[in-house]
């Protein structure tokens, strides 16, 4: 192999989401980039990384991975190439994304006896057309009263290593977290185009802002409810 070939792939793993989302064939980032150190063109299997072309390798859409001003990067366009507001990003210390769901069948909540930190899975539905994604994640809050759970959103890794509940259908209520890019000012009571930082398909949702704090270094934490995608 080149040392051309060998100093691109070399940096693969570095400038890879790490969302171990197993979307280009390969169970682990780590599995993937070392596929990648064998043949170079493998790394066009993965949805976060554009432009593949030999000697160049263009990282930018890889929302998320490390860089600053990501949003200008993108030109504040999603993968369809629609504009968006914001990127929502996770609060600092928590493996995911907030969010908070409700089941379609709230009951199973009991019949399953989920609890905190349980890991488990579900599709999000009524959120407009519907996210095609099955979400993975780790449950931090439970109210068995209504069914309604609290987790975070996290990579399939831990599901296929671990086992899981599967929660089946469910409406997504709200997401929490930190806005740290924005092309404007965020108001409580505006509803925003916004891409969370996470999203596998980096798609732009839209949501209405319920809870809102400038923090002191300029960043909004935020909790957005009323969700659609698209």
């Amino acid at each position: 192999m080149s040392n051309e070939i060998n100093t691109l792939t070399s940096a693969t793993l570095d400038l890879l989401p790490k969302l171990d989302c197993g979307a280009c064939g390969y169970k682990t980032c780590i599995d993937f980039s070392n596929a990648v150190d064998n043949n170079e063109s493998e790394l066009k299997r993965c949805i976060h990384v554009k432009n593949v072309e030999k000697k160049s390798v263009d990282h930018t859409n890889c929302l998320s991975c490390a860089g600053e001003n990501l949003g200008v990067k993108l030109g504040w366009k999603d993968s369809l190439k629609r504009e968006f507001d914001f990127i929502l990003d996770i609060f600092e210390g928590e493996i995911g994304p907030k969010e908070t769901i409700l089941p379609y069948n709230p009951t199973l909540v009991k019949e399953l006896g989920v609890k905190k930190g349980d890991v488990m899975i579900g599709r999000p539905m009524g959120m407009s057309c519907g996210c095609p994604i099955t979400h993975c994640g780790v449950v931090s809050e439970v109210d068995a009263r209504n069914g309604v759970i609290n987790w975070f959103v996290t990579g399939p890794l831990r599901p296929r290593s671990e086992g899981f509940i599967d929660i089946g259908y469910y409406v997504s209520q709200a997401y929490e977290g930190i806005i740290k890019e924005s092309k404007e000012e965020i108001k409580l009571g505006r509803r925003y185009w916004f891409l969370p930082r996470r999203c596998m398909l980096q798609w732009r949702h839209s949501g209405l802002v319920n809870a809102v704090t400038k923090q002191r270094d300029g960043s909004y934490k935020v909790r957005i409810e009323g969700l659609l995608i698209g």
